[in-house]
This record gives C-alpha cells, sequence and structure tokens, in this order.
C-alpha cells in the first residue's frame, strides 16, 4: 500500500473510471479509487477498496491487492492501527463474514472497534448475501448502504455477472477506419491502428483471463496473443476451430505447453491435444460453429470473469448475434480505406430493424496520438 496522502490530494478525485458517475462523498470516491487498483490481480474476487475516516481524517486505507490475499478492511484497518477505535470505515462493497482464503472482515471490523460501516453496495455472493451487514449490526455497528452504489456497481459489473449469470463478462475489441473498415479488399489490415492504440490493447489483454479469435484470424495473421509486455494475467488464448485446421507450426500451437491454449471444437481434435493445446468440444450450431452461450457457460465453470473477444468479423458477429457482448473497445484509425468487398468489423446476422439494437453507454472517449479510443458498456 502507498503512504497515506493528504485529503487536499484526492479530494477531488474519481475512482479510474471514466465518464461514470461518481459519488459525492469524498471518502467512497476515494475506496473507488483504491479498489481499482486491483483490477487484474484479484478476478474472480470483486475490486474492493476500504477508507478509515476518524474525526473527518484519514487514518487508514486499503485496497484487496491480489487473490488469496487480504481484504481491503483488513489492510485499511492494519495501517489505522488503534486509531481505528471509534472510526466510520468506507467500503465499496459489504463486507465478508465467512472464512474462505482469508478470515471474515466482519470480525476485524468488530475487534478493531468500529462505531460504523458505510458499504456502497450488498455482496450478493451466496456466503455473504447480506450476512455480513448482519453480523455486524448483531455487534452494534450499524452498517448502511447506497453511498455510490451506481459507481460500486458499475466497476465489479463483471463479478457481478459472473455471480448471475454463471458467465464472464465480454469485452469486444477491433480496430477500424474511418469509414468502418477493418482490412482492405485484399485483407490487409496491418496496421489500421498506431501503435498508442496497439499498446492500449496488450495493457487490456493482461488483465483477462481470455482472448478469443477465429480460426480464420489465427490462419491469416498467424498471432501470439499475449500481452506484451506481461500484464497481471496471463490469458488463455481461445481459438474458435470448429473442425480442428489450427495448424502444428502455427505460433500458438508451438507455444501451447508454455502460455495455456484452448481450441474450441465441434470434433475431436487429437494432433492438437498432442501438441500441449487443450481441447473443448462444444456441439455446432448453424454451420457447425460453436454454440456461443454454452462456451461462455464453460467459461464461466471455470471462473473466468474477463474475457477478450478480438474477432474476426464472424466471430464478433456470433457474440453479438447471442447478445452476449457487454463492453466494446473500439479503436478508430484517421484513414479512408473504401471498397463493397473490404470487411467491416461485425458480420453474424445483425438486426432487422434499429429498434431492436442494444443501447450502449458511452464510458470513455480518448485520443491516442490520432486514434480515436472509445469504450462503451451495455445499461446495467
Amino acid at each position: 500500500m502507498s503512504p497515506l496522502e493528504p485529503l487536499s490530494a484526492w479530494r477531488s478525485r474519481g475512482p479510474a473510471i471514466t465518464k461514470m458517475a461518481t459519488p459525492e462523498n469524498p471518502w467512497m470516491r476515494r475506496a473507488l479509487a483504491l479498489a481499482e487498483r486491483g483490477r487484474g490481480h484479484v478476478e474472480p474476487n470483486p475490486l474492493v477498496g476500504a477508507v478509515v475516516v476518524r474525526d473527518e481524517i484519514v487514518v487508514g486505507e486499503g485496497w484487496h491487492a491480489k487473490f488469496g490475499e487480504a481484504h481491503a478492511e483488513i489492510n485499511a484497518l492494519m495501517q489505522a492501527g488503534e486509531a481505528a477505535r471509534g472510526s466510520t470505515v468506507y467500503v465499496t462493497l459489504e463486507p465478508c463474514c465467512h472464512h474462505g482464503k482469508t478470515p471474515p472482515c466482519t470480525e476485524a471490523l468488530v475487534r478493531a472497534g468500529v462505531a460504523r460501516v458505510v458499504a456502497a453496495l450488498e455482496d450478493p455472493f451466496p456466503k455473504v448475501a447480506g450476512q455480513g451487514a448482519a453480523q455486524l449490526r448483531a455487534a452494534g455497528i450499524p452498517i448502511e448502504f447506497g453511498v455510490g452504489a451506481e459507481s460500486a456497481r458499475r466497476q465489479n459489473a463483471p463479478y457481478f455477472k459472473l455471480l448471475a449469470a454463471g458467465r464472464p463478462y465480454v469485452h469486444a475489441k477491433w480496430a477500424m477506419s474511418l469509414d468502418g473498415k477493418i482490412a482492405t479488399r485484399s485483407g490487409d489490415s496491418r496496421w489500421i491502428s498506431n501503435e498508442a492504440s496497439r499498446r492500449r490493447v496488450h495493457d487490456l489483454r493482461g488483465r483477462m483471463d481470455a482472448i478469443v479469435v477465429g480460426i480464420g484470424t489465427a490462419l491469416a495473421d498467424d498471432p501470439l496473443l499475449t500481452a506484451r509486455p506481461a500484464g497481471p494475467r496471463m490469458p488463455t488464448r481461445v481459438v474458435l476451430d470448429s473442425t480442428g485446421r489450427l495448424p502444428l507450426a502455427s505460433q500458438l500451437v508451438r507455444t501451447a505447453r508454455e502460455i495455456p491454449t484452448l481450441i474450441v471444437t465441434s470434433h475431436p481434435a487429437p494432433k492438437l491435444i498432442e501438441a500441449g493445446c487443450e481441447v473443448l468440444t462444444v456441439p455446432g450450431e448453424r454451420g457447425g460453429k460453436p454454440d456461443v452461450l454454452q462456451m461462455l457457460t464453460d467459461f464461466g465453470q471455470r471462473r473466468w470473469t474477463n474475457l477478450l473477444v478480438e474477432g474476426g468479423a464472424g466471430v464478433l458477429g456470433a457474440f453479438f448475434d447471442a447478445r452476449s457482448v457487454d463492453e466494446v473497445h473500439l479503436f478508430v484509425a484517421p484513414k479512408l480505406i473504401g471498397g463493397a468487398g473490404a470487411k467491416t468489423p461485425v458480420a453474424g446476422l445483425g438486426i432487422d430493424v434499429i429498434a431492436d439494437g442494444t443501447v450502449w453507454v458511452t464510458e470513455a472517449i480518448e485520443n491516442l496520438d490520432g486514434d480515436v479510443y472509445m469504450r462503451c458498456h451495455t445499461k446495467i
């Protein structure tokens, strides 16, 4: 944890999420900002930040820094020490009350003698789900919910989706020209986006549990699909390859024993298994392609929380047709490609009428050395 900062240094800061409604309460804003530091490190656990306030002064702060390690409240209380007695603790999620990889936070709060807890949201995890609040109240510590709830819900959208639907939160990413093309009519696509955009993609990859591409992209680009430099997570490379066509000489197969590689097929692929790949056989839908929802259910059983779909157009179209995309990362380069035969980002069936389209919320717009980066999510 970093040393305490004076309130004046961050009172006006919001959490590290652009274009999101931020709570007016400065202590909860700080807790949300602290929680962001765990992104990519704590999943499938939620992002959580905590601030201990006594006499309008921050005496301790903390965040859940890594899966399996101490929770935010524990870190904040350790920093506060005896000053936690009689304090108010602001935390972005209901304190846990069960023994998991770490002891219950509720017990630590009671031992520390805190006077009050303010939590943004209840934790829907079945072993918590209001029970943490009940334990605190039984010990004479009042707890209130709702301060910063909208921000906290958005911040932990992947965690909430995994719990509610049993499937990972799906990010879709593509780079395109001003006229909406991801490649020329000949199929050339290197490079539409600039170096700054590609660096951002690598940052994004490093926070994912898995990266998905179709066999067409794997054959055309022979990608490595790693984060460079490495991020907090090593994502599994997933190739949707209904007939097991991925060449044994490809970069993905040659590195499969060092970097997890999963081939999703509709048919057995023993040679890929022998080469070190994992093969998941999923019954095919139209055209023999794996059923997206069934595949995502399998991924959820693996406790994957964040999934990045990088394409191509057919794969992106399949995920959008299945209404399974939660967030879009769009990189628009100031280039014109043209051509009726040039590819567009999302194929599939699409929609028949505009009214049937998903309404997206623009969360961030950023200039990356001339490229425009947009991040949008579905309404939650």
